[in-house]
């Protein structure tokens, strides 16, 4: 059977679509692992899109050469049986990780936004996402896509008003945000983002690089994707740069900033921004209690798990939007670092055999 044709724009906009969250839109990713560094922090996005070019190309180019069908057949071929183990329960980890982020974003938001205690955006969320999971509306998934672009383009928005209004300062944001976390090196904090961004986009692009059938579009949309993720993180750094007096302790700074322009830009940022904390954590839920179905010897039902893993991840949010960034994301992102390894010499050893 001959592979669907899709284009170099669709990969790119799936790209974008797997990386692109709560965390993107928010900020705090940006902040956390840039912006805080200051004038370092803008090589290092410049580094990170370079990266995601890379491993973008060759996760699709694995996926459309195994056939994959899930992350699974790339993790096998790169890091083999037991390594490959060892990597699939990462990315199952980070999948639920993942959902227990996108509940304390939404309940930081309701904080920032309608002043009600982070509890009540937390129990939001985590009803709204496990309902959905089981009632099998999958299609919210797929509405990612639609997602995406007016998240994009309120932030590119957002961005180019702040920086008009308030001239970017690369020099502030290292005397005013003081070292916290599990890295304060511009560098590894570079390695960190794409790391754990990787793990997460492998589900996806390896499936995608299956579908694909033009090596050029495997190509181009590899290019594509990760100027895209570089330059609307290039923004909201330079957007952040100008407020860091502002939003140095704040869950959610982008809010503050299109408060600070608009009363009417921060409505219609926090709706969007809900609409993609929401997307982004029922593919969450679905992808991680999907992969622990699987993994069961004995039928179980479905609902059960649902509902366990909601609970869980509805306590772990409590731990705070921010702090979850902060600890959360680099744990996976050292984790990540030996998926990064495996794939480069994987890929190493396949030019040098051809």
């Amino acid at each position: 059977m001959r592979k669907k044709e899709v284009s170099a724009l669709k990969v790119a906009a799936t790209y974008i679509g797997t990386v692109v969250g709560a965390g993107f839109a928010t900020g705090q990713e940006v902040l956390q692992f840039f912006a805080r560094f200051g004038i370092s922090g803008l090589g290092g996005l410049f580094i990170t899109t370079v990266l995601f070019i890379i491993f973008g190309y060759i996760i699709l180019s694995l996926g459309s050469i195994l056939h994959a069908r899930s992350h699974l057949e790339i993790i096998q071929y790169s890091g083999g049986k037991y390594l490959g183990t060892i990597i699939d329960a990462v990315i199952t980890i980070f999948l639920f990780g993942t959902f227990a982020v996108m509940i304390a974003g939404n309940g930081a938001l309701f904080e920032q936004q309608l002043k009600l205690p982070p509890m009540v955006g937390n129990v939001i969320m985590a009803v709204l996402t496990a309902l959905t999971v089981l009632t099998g509306i999958n299609g919210v998934i797929n509405s990612i896509s639609f997602v995406v672009p007016f998240l994009l383009s309120t932030v590119m928005l957002t961005s180019l008003l702040s920086i008009v209004q308030n001239p970017v300062n690369l020099t502030a944001a290292p005397i005013i945000i003081h070292p916290k976390g599990f890295f304060n090196n511009w560098f590894l904090a570079t390695v960190l983002y794409v790391s754990y961004n990787t793990v997460i986009s492998i589900a996806i692009l390896g499936p995608l690089g299956n579908e694909t059938q033009n090596k050029r579009a495997v190509r181009n949309g590899a290019i594509l994707g990760g100027l895209g993720l570089g330059f609307g993180a290039a923004m909201i750094f330079f957007a952040l740069s100008g407020y860091m007096t502002n939003i140095g302790n704040l869950e959610v700074p982008m809010l503050y900033i299109a408060g600070s322009i608009s009363p009417m830009l921060q409505v219609i940022y926090a709706v969007v921004l809900i609409a993609e904390i929401y997307t982004t954590a029922v593919s969450s839920l679905y992808g991680f209690t999907s992969r622990i179905i699987d993994m069961q010897k004995k039928p179980v039902k479905g609902r059960y798990i649902v509902t366990g893993s909601t609970v869980v991840a509805l306590l772990s949010s409590r731990l705070g939007f921010s702090n979850l960034v902060m600890y959360l994301y680099p744990l996976i992102g050292y984790c990540g670092m030996f998926i990064l390894t495996a794939l480069v010499i994987r890929t190493l050893k396949d030019i040098k055999s051809r």
